[in-house]
C-alpha cells in the first residue's frame, strides 16, 4: 500500500492548524486584516510564478480576454474574498470555530452546483440520498455553530477573555455574529470558486500557470482595497514582530504554495474524495492547539456543531464516492 499521500496530507492537516494558530496570534499582537493577506499573497505569487513558468513554459495555453477575465473572478473569489472573509471571522471567533466552516464547503458547492446545473442527482439512488441528507445535516450543523455557543467545555478564562467576558453585554455577542456571517460567506464564496474552476480547468488547462495568475491578480485586487482603506504607513505595512513576518512567510510559501502543490499531487495520485476526507482533521488539531496554546475557551456549540457539520461531509463525499464508484463499472 502506498502510504506516501496519507502521510503527505497528514502533513499538510498540521501546516494548515498551526497556521490558523498563528494567525490568531498575529492578530493578537494588532496585524491588520488586509496588510496580512496582501503580504501572503504577495508570498505566495512570488513563490509560485517561477515554479509555472519553468513547469508549464512549453504546454500553456495562449492568455485569451476570455481566459484572463475568468481568472479575474477566480482571484477574487478564490483569494481575495474568501480569505478576507475568513479572516474577519477568525479575528472575530477563535481558530476552531473559523476551522470548522471548512468542512461546509462541500455541501454549499454541491447546492451551488444543482442550481447552476453542474451536477445532477438522483434521488431515486442510495447515492443522491447520502447527498442530499449530508447536505441538510451539514447546514443544520452550520446553523448550530453560528447561532449557538452554550457552556465552556474547555480552557480558563486569561486576563484578555475576562475582558473580553466584560463586554459581551454591550459588543462581544454582536462581533461573534459578524464572524460567523463572514465565515458562512467564506464558504459560500469559496463553493462559488469550485463552481467557475470547472469552467477554467477546461478553457485553461494549466493548472500551475492558472494558480500562479490567480494569485498575481488577487494581489493586485487586494493591494488596491489596502491603499484605499489602509493609512499609508510603512509601520502598518511591515511586520512588527517575528511572530508576524513568520506568519506571512509560512502561509504565502506554505499554505499557498506547498499546500496546493501537494494536495494535487494527493488528488492525481489517489483523487478528490480522498484528499477533501482530511480537512475536518484541521479543526480537531486546531482545537487541540487553540486550547493548549491560545488558551481559548471550548464551547459545547462549537463541538456539537461541528460534529454534525463533520457528519454531513462524510455523508456527501460517500455519496460522491458511490456515485464515481457505480459510474466506472458501467459499460462504456
Amino acid at each position: 500500500m502506498d502510504w506516501k499521500p496519507t502521510v503527505m496530507m497528514m502533513a499538510v492537516v498540521i501546516m494548515y492548524a498551526v497556521l490558523n494558530v498563528l494567525t490568531k496570534m498575529a492578530f493578537n499582537e494588532g496585524m491588520h486584516t488586509t496588510v496580512f493577506i496582501v503580504l501572503r499573497l504577495l508570498v505566495a505569487a512570488l513563490f509560485l510564478s517561477p515554479i509555472a513558468y519553468f513547469k508549464e513554459r512549453k504546454s500553456r495555453p495562449k492568455l485569451t480576454m476570455e481566459i484572463f477575465v475568468y481568472l479575474f473572478f477566480s482571484a477574487l473569489l478564490g483569494a481575495s474574498l474568501i480569505q478576507w472573509l475568513f479572516f474577519l471571522g477568525l479575528r472575530y471567533t477563535t481558530a476552531t470555530f473559523a476551522s470548522a466552516f471548512n468542512n461546509t464547503t462541500p455541501m454549499f458547492t454541491f447546492l451551488l452546483a444543482l442550481a447552476f446545473k453542474v451536477e445532477k442527482i438522483d434521488v431515486a439512488s442510495r447515492s443522491g440520498v447520502a447527498k442530499l441528507t449530508g447536505t441538510a445535516v451539514g447546514l443544520a450543523g452550520a446553523t448550530v455553530l453560528a447561532f449557538y455557543q452554550g457552556p465552556t467545555l474547555m480552557g480558563v478564562a486569561s486576563g484578555d477573555h475576562l475582558a473580553a467576558g466584560s463586554t459581551h453585554r454591550d459588543g462581544g455577542a454582536r462581533r461573534w455574529a459578524v464572524g460567523s456571517v463572514a465565515l458562512l460567506g467564506f464558504s459560500a464564496s469559496w463553493s462559488l470558486w469550485f463552481i467557475l474552476q470547472s469552467k477554467i480547468g477546461t478553457k485553461y488547462p494549466a493548472l500551475y500557470s492558472g494558480t500562479a495568475w490567480m494569485f498575481v491578480l488577487s494581489f493586485i485586487q487586494m493591494a488596491t482595497v489596502g491603499a484605499a482603506t489602509e493609512k499609508m504607513s510603512l509601520q502598518i505595512w511591515v511586520p512588527r514582530t517575528a511572530l508576524q513576518a513568520v506568519t506571512v512567510v509560512f502561509a504565502g510559501v506554505g499554505s499557498s504554495g506547498l499546500g496546493f502543490l501537494v494536495m494535487s499531487w494527493c488528488v492525481e495520485r489517489r483523487g478528490p474524495v480522498f484528499t477533501t476526507a482530511f480537512m475536518p482533521l484541521i479543526q480537531i488539531v486546531t482545537a487541540g492547539l487553540d486550547v493548549s496554546v491560545l488558551h481559548e475557551q471550548l464551547h459545547l456549540g462549537s463541538v456539537v456543531g461541528s460534529a454534525v457539520v463533520v457528519m454531513g461531509l462524510y455523508l456527501v463525499l460517500w455519496g460522491k464516492s458511490n456515485e464515481a464508484s457505480i459510474g466506472s463499472k458501467l459499460p462504456a
